[in-house]
């Protein structure tokens, strides 16, 4: 019997291929998942977010009246969506003779293709957090006192309650090397170093109640530093218009069918005092030491 592309072929090749593509994006993206979310509602342009400033509360003597009177302090943060997208051509030889793990292979690209851009549109926004000044340093070591020194930071000038670190795999590896050679000096708290090695790659348990988190998304510069963040899940959002979705357009003189992957959203500071960005020296560790 001859080969032949039919619709039941298309519809199990797609079916495969966003499967694997949304499993992908959802789990390569966590710089994402780590930020405020706002929808856009249907027929708008923008989603206007109010931010109001601290205020200060008086000793009151009875029977006087209140004569502070307190500014709100209100500014207002405008956020709007623009769209980002890729196409991937199914041709019909590919097809008729591909087998199921070709298609999930291409589904992997294309959501990791997708989780790629969100993150790193996130990421492009860590710099300017606390005026641009960056906790930890160029060519620093990300210790656990320099880390334990950048949560005190965000506690003494109040990030918030949910303050999360984010930074590439190669500094976060020293957190682990510096676990292993902690001194007297900068003591290990009791079970932590010994939880910390035992589930490395299942995750980092939390230190002074902040979670750590690896994106090897993150850019390493020149100098093999990179800039991560640590900052309060309000210091950040994105607005989503249209979450991830898929269309299929058929070419028949081309004989292929487009399958194309499409996002409408936008990232932006909510807070500049919440958050700040987190600089590290990020150079590969050794694997031979």
């Amino acid at each position: 019997m001859a080969q032949t592309a039919t619709t039941g072929n298309l519809e199990n090749a797609q079916r495969i291929i966003l499967a694997a593509a949304r499993y992908t994006e959802e789990h390569n993206a966590p710089a994402m998942a780590l930020i405020e979310s706002f929808d856009l509602p249907k027929g708008a342009k923008q989603v206007t977010v109010p931010k109001v400033g601290q205020m200060s509360m008086s000793d009151l003597v009875d029977g006087q009246d209140i004569i502070d009177e307190e500014e709100i302090g209100m500014t207002t943060v405008d956020l709007t969506a623009s769209e980002v997208g890729a196409k991937v051509i199914l041709t019909d030889k590919l097809v008729r003779q591909a087998a199921d793990n070709v298609m999930s292979i291409v589904g992997r690209q294309l959501g990791d293709g997708m989780a790629r851009k969100k993150d790193t549109d996130v990421h492009s926004l860590y710099s300017g957090l606390n005026g641009g000044t960056t906790l930890g340093a160029a060519a620093a070591t990300m210790s656990l006192a320099n880390v334990a020194g950048a949560i005190a930071y965000t506690k003494a000038n109040k990030f918030g309650s949910q303050v999360y670190i984010l930074q590439h795999p190669n500094a976060v590896f020293d957190i682990a090397n510096t676990a292993v050679t902690a001194s007297s000096t900068y003591p290990v708290p009791a079970g932590w170093s010994e939880d910390l090695l035992g589930n490395f790659f299942s995750g980092l348990r939390p230190l002074n109640g902040v979670p750590i988190f690896e994106d090897g998304n993150l850019s390493v510069d020149s100098n093999d530093d990179a800039v991560g963040v640590i900052a309060d899940k309000s210091a950040l959002a994105v607005l989503k218009s249209v979450d991830t979705r898929t269309e299929r357009q058929r070419d028949a003189s081309l004989r292929a069918t487009e399958l194309v992957m499409t996002a409408d959203y936008g990232v932006f500071e909510l807070d500049d005092s919440r958050g700040a960005p987190l600089t590290f020296d990020a150079a590969a560790p050794s694997t031979s030491a």
